[in-house]
C-alpha cells in the first residue's frame, strides 16, 4: 500500500501511532487525539499512564527516553508487542531553563540528549519498519523558540531547532519510499513547561499574539493528527507552526 492510497476505517483502526511524553501536556493531548480518531496509540514515558486517562486504543510502555542505550531493546519490545508502526510523534522533551553560562555540562548535555538526539535514535530503529512497509508518517515536536528564540531557553532553542533540519533532511531521505516526515512548532503553551513563567512574562508572551492567548494542546494536536492523515500524504518537509499569530 502506497502512502498516496486512501484506506478505509478498519484499515486505520490498524494504524499504529507511536507517541512520546505522553504522561501529560501536549503529548496526553495529542495521544488521546488520536485514539479519538481510530488509531491505536502506543504512548511512551517514564510515569505510568492507563487507557482510561486517555481513551480506548491507547497502550502505554513505561521508559526513560534519556537512556539512549536502551532505545534499540524498546523499539524491539513496541514492535513485538504491537506491530510496526505507522506513525511516530517525537514529542518528548525537557526544557532546562536558565542563561548557559549559569548551565552546568550535565544539564546542557542530558537535554540535547533527550530534545534532539533520543528523537533521532529512536526515529531511526522506528523508520525501519515503515520504509519496509513503504508507507509511513513521522511528526517532530520542534517549537517556535527554534526560530524566534527566547531568554533563558538557549538549550532547547538548539535542540528543537536541530529537529527542523533533522526533519527537512530525512523527509529527502525515506520521501520516495512512502514516509513523510514534517515537524510541528507549537508556541507557547498552558502546560507545566510554562507554569515556571512568572505573570508579568506570561502576559507579555500573550500579548504577542494577535489572539492575544496561547495556542492550546488541543489545536497542536489537531495539526499532528493532520500530519499523520491521508490528507497529508503530499506534504513532507515543513513545519506547521501553531502559536496563535505570535510568529506572524
Amino acid at each position: 500500500m502506497s502512502g498516496q492510497q486512501r484506506t478505509t476505517t478498519a484499515e486505520q483502526d490498524r494504524r499504529v501511532i507511536v507517541v512520546t511524553g505522553t504522561s501529560s501536556g501536549l503529548g496526553r493531548a495529542v495521544a488521546g487525539r488520536l485514539v479519538a480518531d481510530g488509531y491505536v496509540v502506543v504512548g511512551i514515558a517514564r510515569r505510568d499512564v492507563e487507557e482510561a486517562e486517555v481513551g480506548v486504543g491507547y497502550r502505554h510502555v513505561r521508559a526513560d527516553l534519556g537512556r539512549l542505550d536502551a532505545l534499540p531493546a524498546l523499539v524491539r519490545e513496541v514492535v513485538a508487542e504491537h506491530g510496526a508502526p505507522y506513525g511516530l510523534v517525537n514529542n518528548a522533551a525537557g526544557a532546562v531553563a536558565g542563561v548557559l553560562p549559569n548551565l552546568t555540562d550535565d544539564q546542557v548535555r542530558h537535554a540535547v540528549e533527550l530534545d534532539l538526539l533520543s528523537p533521532l535514535l529512536l526515529t531511526k530503529h522506528l523508520v525501519r519498519p515503515m520504509i519496509s512497509r513503504g508507507v509511513g508518517r513521522i511528526v517532530n515536536v520542534s517549537s517556535i523558540v527554534a526560530e524566534s528564540g527566547f531568554r533563558g531557553l538557549s538549550v532547547y532553542g538548539a535542540a528543537k531547532a536541530g529537529l527542523v533540519g533533522f526533519t527537512r533532511s530525512l523527509a529527502r531521505d525515506v520521501g520516495a519510499r512512502g514516509v513523510t516526515v514534517n515537524a510541528v512548532a507549537p508556541g507557547f503553551l498552558d502546560t507545566a513547561m510554562t507554569g515556571t513563567m512568572d505573570d508579568d512574562t506570561v502576559q507579555r508572551v500573550r500579548n504577542r499574539s494577535p489572539l492575544k492567548r496561547f495556542a492550546t494542546v488541543d489545536e497542536v494536536g489537531a495539526a499532528v493528527a493532520y500530519l499523520l492523515s491521508d490528507g497529508a500524504a503530499g506534504v513532507t518537509g515543513t513545519v506547521l507552526t501553531v502559536d496563535a499569530g505570535s510568529t506572524a
